[in-house]
């Protein structure tokens, strides 16, 4: 097959686009440039899309022997990324950048492009599993439990996934470095990026504020009462226990933690642990890997690094209704609901709202 390489200037991609190779196939690397203003060179294993991850990239191709090309999205990721990420934490959400690049850049507008040109599949350095199914192509968590990339692919729908490869899927991230060093890649001991990667330095409030400006309001506790004020709404997360700068002390002394977040006032609410907990989840926005879910059980992540939960999941249409059999703390609207079947990605939805059910 004729392949495309999404080589990001890491360690993952750099081997993932060898073993494309040695599997035969005619491949092709290409890197993305998503900024419009690249840095000169990243802050340690903060940030990517680098002027110096693009150079390690096309350093990775020279030594595979292939073809190297520099693909300029900064405009896409600007519109469909960037700007979506603001929105959604001005309406008091909290996004995952990261889904939304892979549903609208890294397999909708560069596998769009690649099918373009006479190219049969992408190929990447995420980890996770693809194995064809009854129903289709089906994706699976990868052997590396640790490294596991199938949350932030769970947009992924039944025809991106009969053009995708994860040549990584099967191993774990010690023998990828290992077989790196073997093959004398440069990047075999590169640090992984981590964080969002247009906020280099991790400071997402930051950020924000330079974006949207200062946007005072209150936070109140839940009877209503003042304890504290802000410079904008958008630098709380539900769950966020830090940085509150609270000026009234809670009554029994015990941390308190961002409950609500209203963005029309901008008003901030919190209060104790306990009243983070939820067990229903109303989402929208579902992607199916293949078939939606028959109603039944299956199990839920809810954040990139979280655990799994036990949950009823009930798709209609555009609504999914998920109720978890164990609260879980913290959970933000904004955030995905990514769905399995054991270790197969049934698909996600956007969390909308949550809430506490009744229960005798």
């Amino acid at each position: 097959m004729r392949i495309v390489a999404a080589m990001s200037g890491g360690v993952d991609s750099a081997v993932a686009a060898a073993r494309a190779v040695d599997a035969g196939h005619d491949v092709t690397g290409i890197h993305l440039a998503l900024s419009r203003n690249p840095r000169s060179y990243r802050s340690g294993a903060r940030g990517c899309c680098s002027i110096e991850d693009s150079n390690d990239a096309r350093r990775a191709a020279d030594a595979l022997g292939i073809p190297f090309y520099v693909w300029d999205m900064s405009e896409e990721f600007a519109d469909t990324v960037v700007d979506d990420f603001v929105a959604e934490y001005t309406a008091g959400r909290t996004p995952n950048p990261c889904l939304r690049c892979n549903e609208k850049i890294k397999f909708a507008a560069v596998l769009e492009r690649a099918l373009a040109l006479g190219f049969d599949a992408v190929a990447t350095g995420h980890y996770a599993r693809l194995v064809e199914g009854p129903g289709g192509v089906e994706m699976h968590r990868s052997a590396d439990h640790g490294k596991d990339q199938s949350y932030v692919l769970g947009v992924l729908t039944q025809e991106q996934l009969r053009h995708s490869l994860f040549p990584l899927g099967d191993t774990t991230k010690d023998v990828v470095r290992a077989e790196a060093e073997q093959r004398g890649l440069q990047v075999a001991r590169k640090p992984d990026s981590h964080d969002i990667c247009f906020i280099a330095d991790g400071d997402n409030a930051g950020w924000l504020a330079e974006k949207l400006g200062p946007r005072p309001g209150a936070i109140v506790d839940e009877s209503g009462a003042v304890v504290g004020e802000h410079d904008g709404a958008y630098a709380f997360t539900v769950g966020q226990r830090r940085g509150l700068r609270l000026g009234v002390p809670a009554p029994d002394g015990k941390p308190r933690f961002v409950l609500d977040i209203e963005p029309v006032s901008g008003t901030v609410t919190v209060g104790p642990r306990a009243s983070l907990a939820v067990d229903a989840l109303h989402c929208v926005r579902p992607l199916w890997c293949a078939a939606p879910p028959v109603a039944g059980e299956y199990t839920v992540q809810l954040r990139a690094h979280g655990a799994e939960h036990r949950a009823v999941v009930r798709a209609d249409g555009d609504r999914v209704e998920v109720e978890l059999l164990d609260p879980a703390d913290g959970i933000a609207p904004g955030q995905a609901c990514v769905v399995y079947d054991g270790t197969r990605v049934v698909g996600s939805a956007t969390i909308d709202r949550t809430s506490r059910l009744a229960r005798s």
